[in-house]
C-alpha cells in the first residue's frame, strides 16, 4: 500500500482553518500522523477527542524537526513567535505553510525570524473563512472549492512551490498564487474593508439608546451585512494593523464614495442616486462567484 505524501504534519492553531486542514488531508488518506500546538489546553483536548490531533504536541522541539509539513493557522500577530520558536529546530525537508489573511506582514516576519530557512516557508491564504472559531468548527469539507493563495518568495524552490500547492489542493481547494502586495491589495477592497464597515454599523447601532428597538425591526438585509462582524475580534484586529495601509487606502476611497452619496440625498439629485444605484446594480449580477 503506498504511503500518504505526508508523514507528519504539525500545526499551530487548531481551530477552524488549522483543524479542518487536517480533517481534509485525514480524510483524503494522506497524512499518517498529525501534532497539534496551541494557547488553549481544552480546544488542543477537543481537537484530540474528534479525531483532528494523533497527539498534543508538549515540545517544539522534538516535533519540529521531522515533520514534513508546518501549517502556522494562528492569528497573523502571533507567527513571529511562532517562527523564531521553530526556526532554530526545522528539518532541512521540512516545509512551513501558513493560513494567514495578510501576506506582506507574515513574510517580514519570515525573513527576520527564519534567517537563512525562509526558503522553507511558503505564504498561504485559504480563503474559506467562517464566523466560528475553535476545534469544534472545524470541517473536512471546508476547503472544497474554495480559493487558496500563494505568495510564493523568491527563494522558495519550485519543488517547495508544489509540494504546499498540492497540500491544498489534496483538501480539494482551487490554488491559486499572486505577490504578497496584490494579496493584500486585493484583500483589502474585497475582504478586510467589508469588515471594518460590518463591524463598524453594529457598533454604531450597539452604542445607541433605541439599540433594542433598531435590532427588533432588523431584516435580511441587515443580516447580510452585518454576518461578519461575528467574526473573531482578535483576529480581525490583527489583520486590519497588518494591512492597515492598504486597507486605509480603500477606506479613503470608500469615504469618498459615501460623501458624494451624502451630496445627492442633500440635494435630492434623484438622477445621481439612480445612476450610481444601476451601476452597482449591473456589476453584482453580472458578478459570479468563482472558485
Amino acid at each position: 500500500m503506498p504511503q500518504p505524501p505526508f508523514k507528519k504534519i504539525v500545526i499551530f492553531g487548531v481551530g477552524l482553518i488549522g483543524g479542518s486542514f487536517a480533517l481534509a488531508l485525514r480524510r483524503a488518506g494522506m497524512v499518517d500522523e498529525v501534532v497539534g500546538f496551541g494557547r488553549s489546553a481544552n480546544n488542543l483536548k477537543q481537537a484530540r477527542e474528534l479525531g483532528i490531533l494523533d497527539r498534543i504536541g508538549q515540545d517544539v522541539a522534538a516535533e519540529v524537526g521531522n515533520a514534513d509539513l508546518i501549517l502556522l493557522a494562528t492569528p497573523v500577530g502571533q507567527m513571529a513567535e511562532l517562527m523564531a520558536s521553530i526556526a532554530p529546530h526545522l528539518g532541512a525537508h521540512t516545509l512551513i505553510t501558513d493560513g494567514g489573511s495578510t501576506k506582506s506582514d507574515v513574510v517580514r516576519d519570515a525573513y527576520a525570524q527564519l534567517g537563512g530557512k525562509v526558503a522553507q516557508f511558503v505564504p498561504a491564504h485559504p480563503i474559506a473563512g467562517a464566523e466560528q472559531s475553535g476545534a469544534a468548527a472545524a470541517a473536512a469539507d471546508l476547503y472544497v472549492g474554495k480559493k487558496v493563495v500563494l505568495t510564493p518568495l523568491p527563494e522558495n524552490s519550485a519543488a517547495s512551490v508544489a509540494r504546499v500547492r498540492h497540500a491544498w489542493e489534496l483538501c480539494n481547494a482551487v490554488v491559486s498564487e499572486l505577490t504578497p502586495r496584490q494579496h493584500d491589495e486585493v484583500f483589502a477592497a474585497v475582504s478586510h474593508l467589508p469588515h471594518l464597515l460590518s463591524f463598524a454599523l453594529v457598533h454604531d447601532l450597539a452604542q445607541r439608546d433605541n439599540r433594542d428597538l433598531l435590532l427588533s425591526f432588523a431584516a435580511s438585509g441587515f443580516r447580510d451585512f452585518t454576518r461578519i462582524a461575528a467574526s473573531s475580534p482578535e483576529m480581525w484586529r490583527d489583520i486590519c494593523l497588518a494591512n492597515r495601509e492598504a486597507l486605509l487606502k480603500e477606506l479613503q476611497t470608500y469615504i469618498a464614495e459615501l460623501n458624494q452619496m451624502s451630496a445627492a440625498l442633500a440635494s435630492a439629485d434623484a438622477v445621481q442616486l439612480e445612476q450610481t444605484f444601476r451601476a452597482a446594480r449591473e456589476v453584482r449580477a453580472n458578478w459570479k462567484e468563482k472558485p
